[in-house]
């Protein structure tokens, strides 16, 4: 048996102010938006990657009041520091920064972190050995 990550699923006490912050940050897309049990269920996913991964979102959450210092997030992968630092900004002019950028020795990388509607932590990363750039870091 070889399971396999497919998707995660979410309520959030704000399902449109959710997909339009995955879409803004994050460049994710709705690829899929159903009733169920009396509310709506939306599937979010990258470009290219609707049959690999996908969010699941769905109303009814909480808002969670995640610590600062609570590093329990979502990984995203970017392309370079700038765009972590464009992340950031952005972030920043929305009042959502969580962690402001940071180096730190491999495997973490460049990062910074942002609370999305739900109160949940993203993370975008450059120089981790997944992602944009792990082919130039080293092994161990």
């Amino acid at each position: 048996m070889r399971p396999t990550l497919t998707h995660v699923a979410l309520h959030v006490p704000d399902l449109e102010a959710c997909i339009a912050f995955y879409q803004q940050f994050c460049a994710m897309r709705v690829i899929h938006r159903r009733a169920g049990k009396g509310s709506t269920i939306v599937w979010m996913a990258e470009t290219d990657k609707e049959h690999r991964f996908i969010f699941v979102l769905m109303p009814g959450g909480k808002d969670r009041q995640l610590a600062a210092d609570d590093y329990s997030h979502f990984g995203f992968a970017l392309d370079s520091r700038a765009e972590v630092d464009s992340i950031a900004e952005k972030a920043r002019l929305a009042g959502c920064l969580v962690w402001k950028p940071r180096d730190e020795a491999y495997p973490v990388g460049y990062y910074c972190g942002v609370r999305d509607p739900a109160g949940n932590y993203v993370e975008f990363s450059y120089g981790q050995p997944l992602g944009p750039g792990a082919e130039h870091m080293p092994t161990t």
